[in-house]
């Protein structure tokens, strides 16, 4: 059977952009990408809410997110793919107790290149027809939920539809001769000895170990580096060789409504906060719950990433809760805005964060000739283009990676040994 030069397992867009910049690097080499689902972008990726923004505590993370998000501005505006990326920013509220504490923080942001705006509670009020004062509900003291005095737009924020960009990267990936194969189940990877001696169950340890190929539904597929970008998944292929990747799963829930009152409308097309004139994503104080626009299909999608108790845990098939949804999220939104009482979710999904639980950011490093590329941590999308370059300069053996605009990144930041980052605090 015919070596590759790599396989990479995973057709996320984490995945995709990894072949499509090693492509750009190794032109000459043979890069085959096989993936379990029919087509590209079935797994995390596409159930993603797809949201970017340039607005994180780590330098690390506004650097990879920032990157990223020019590249996307780029593929949109400079070569017309349609990611439908619109800015309309993100739009944080808070209790008068949190403001107080993130005030200084927030002097800080125009030092870091983050350009935002303040609101108070009477705007708010009034431009999104919003209950910003709730302590006097007794429901809602009962529910822990926070008055609300202040918000903060973040500008270089908004969304983008994750199918169009997991499809551009396909498209150039093949387009640069990427080899992309569809229902492939990758069972394992399979380590030998650099040196076989034919013995029963080699490797032994006194040998030098390598991981040699994938085993899959399709037959075994050789390559000199195997890449896993398989998102929440990876565990399961790293673990069985004693490859601790550190990230840890977590189902993530999205409930669909139609904005189809006038009340609704009015929410959704809001013009005071931006040129794209729809609402920002609006995110919650406490909670944390937040409401994405989605101009499209006239509708808005709710999601929360609830923490203590929800398992670390992998699943083939997540399935949202109705009841997380009825008994958790919905008494939440509607004291807040009440333009959603008795609206019941058209549609719903779930899908899963692959946590990094270090530190909260991207993890890419190699071992026996493996690579692993993961961690977005809930932020996959808005750095995978960032960390696709940073996969690519790893397999090339280069000490850094040139993100888009030049700016330079040392590999090994995002690395396990002699990684350089800071704990995110950020993560929604």
């Amino acid at each position: 059977m015919a070596k590759h030069d790599v396989v990479i397992v995973g057709a996320g867009v984490a995945g995709l952009a990894t072949a499509y910049h090693i492509k750009r690097l190794k032109p000459d080499d043979d890069v085959l990408l096989v993936e379990r689902y029919g087509m590209a972008g079935q797994g995390s990726s596409g159930k993603s809410a797809a949201m970017f923004r340039c607005f994180f505590s780590s330098r690390t993370n506004l650097k990879l997110a920032g990157t990223s998000i020019r590249f996307y501005e780029h593929v949109q505006k400079d070569l017309n793919y349609d990611l439908m990326m619109k800015f309309h920013g993100y739009l944080w509220l808070f209790s008068e107790d949190r403001y107080k504490e993130i005030k200084k923080d927030l002097k800080m942001l125009p030092s870091m290149g983050i350009k935002y705006e303040e609101y108070d509670e009477e705007f708010l009020a009034r431009s999104l027809n919003m209950n910003t004062r709730v302590s006097g509900d007794e429901e809602a003291r009962f529910i822990g939920l926070l008055d609300i005095s202040h918000a903060v737009l973040i500008k270089d924020a908004g969304s983008l539809d994750p199918d169009s960009l997991v499809r551009f990267y396909e498209e150039r990936a093949r387009e640069l001769g990427v080899k992309i194969l569809y229902e492939v189940e990758v069972k394992s990877l399979l380590p030998e000895p650099e040196e076989k001696l034919g013995l029963p169950d080699e490797p032994y340890f006194w040998q030098e170990p390598t991981v040699s190929g994938v085993k899959t539904s399709k037959g075994v597929y050789n390559a000199n580096k195997i890449i896993v970008a398989a998102g929440a998944w990876s565990s399961k292929l790293l673990d069985p060789l004693g490859v601790d990747c550190y990230i840890k799963p977590k189902k993530r829930q999205i409930f669909a409504l139609r904005a189809e009152t006038d009340d609704l409308k009015k929410l959704m097309y809001v013009k005071e906060f931006s040129p794209e004139g729809i609402v920002p994503f609006v995110i919650l104080p406490k909670y944390t719950l937040w409401i994405k626009p989605v101009p499209k299909e006239d509708s808005f999608w709710i999601g929360y990433a609830d923490d203590f108790p929800r398992a670390f845990k992998v699943e083939d098939d997540p399935q949202p809760e109705r009841h997380f949804w009825e008994c958790g999220m919905y008494p939440i939104l509607i004291k807040y805005f009440p333009q959603f009482k008795e609206v019941k979710p058209f549609n719903s999904w779930a899908g899963q964060y692959d946590y990094n639980t270090i530190d909260r950011q991207p993890l890419i490093f190699e071992e026996h000739n493996l690579i692993f590329v993961g961690g977005g941590s809930g932020s996959g999308i808005m750095k995978a283009d960032a960390m696709g370059r940073v996969a690519a300069a790893l397999y090339a053996g280069e000490e850094y990676a040139e993100l888009y605009g030049g700016e330079k990144f040392k590999v090994s930041d995002l690395g396990i040994k002699d990684r350089k980052t800071e704990i995110e605090k950020l993560v929604i």
